[in-house]
């Protein structure tokens, strides 16, 4: 058993776990944390998305209660069955463009200076949503979000294909941009990341499948179990953060973490191989 590999994978699973949620993009820190530890081949790629089924896991225990309730009532309940339209139509935008540009942009984006230059572009862009109006909020809970609504924030999902834009940011920014209150955005971002997220990682599983073998299923488990106690720890954080703040601290810290990786890099301070 290699244990720096299995050490390695540890960390990339807490590094996935913070920052799945965060509007700070997981994808870009999971790049660059690889590219500092060496773990950057094909089989380190399949298991960056694979592992994100940990942190899926801890956010459908962190809204069981509400999964229960809609699966419960999705026979009888129009509310129940809008709720599980809204995020089918949400998560099927993601779907054809990914089947129809993933190759490409990971074969082209997957780049430190991409990851960096997105960084400080998705905070700019995180200032300028926190300064609108209050006024312009008009669905205050996920249930009062219309298909319109939900199409709307699939299409900016998809703007999180790009590495370093963040999934989870750009589904909240994108739906505070679009209406939505900070608490519906957050939380219909995190209905939206479990199809997408376990999708991703099962078709990456599948597609891969010739590079695995089980000699390489405890570096998986591994990396799932931290995924998911650190995810958790983080979902629960996040909901009693939003309450009162703004993602404006996340914004600054995109901002300083994509000028030190260009500087670093053009500096040749470190090397932040792809």
């Amino acid at each position: 058993m290699d244990l720096v590999l299995l050490a390695k994978a540890a960390v990339m699973g807490v590094v996935e776990g913070l920052t799945e949620f965060l509007p700070i993009s997981s994808t870009g820190h999971l790049i660059l944390a690889g590219a500092l530890l060496g773990f950057d081949d094909d089989k380190a790629k399949v298991f960056d998305i694979a592992i994100q089924t940990g942190a899926i896991l801890a956010v459908i225990i962190v809204y069981w209660q509400k999964i229960r309730d809609t699966l419960v009532a999705l026979p009888t309940q129009k509310r129940a069955q809008q709720f599980a339209l809204n995020v089918l139509i949400a998560f099927v935008p993601a779907v054809v463009l990914g089947l129809l540009f993933g190759k490409a942009i990971k074969e082209h984006l997957f780049t430190p200076a991409v990851v960096a230059s997105t960084f400080i572009i998705g905070g700019f862009i995180i200032l300028w949503a926190e300064r609108r109006s209050p006024a312009t909020v008009r669905v205050q809970e996920v249930d009062e979000m219309t298909w319109k609504d939900a199409l709307k924030v699939g299409l900016v999902q998809c703007l999180a294909m790009i590495p370093g834009t963040s999934r989870s940011g750009a589904t909240i920014i994108g739906g505070m941009l679009l209406g939505l209150s900070r608490k519906a955005a957050t939380d219909f971002s995190f209905y939206l990341a479990i199809p997408t997220l376990i999708g991703a990682g099962a078709y990456s599983l599948y597609k891969e499948r010739a590079l695995l073998s089980m000699a390489d299923l405890p570096m998986f488990l591994v990396g799932l179990f931290f995924s998911f106690v650190s995810a958790w720890f983080c979902v629960r954080w996040l909901l009693r953060y939003i309450s009162t703040h703004s993602f404006t601290p996340f914004a600054w810290y995109r901002i300083a973490f994509g000028i030190i990786v260009l500087a670093t890099a053009w500096s040749g301070l470190v090397h932040w191989a792809a």
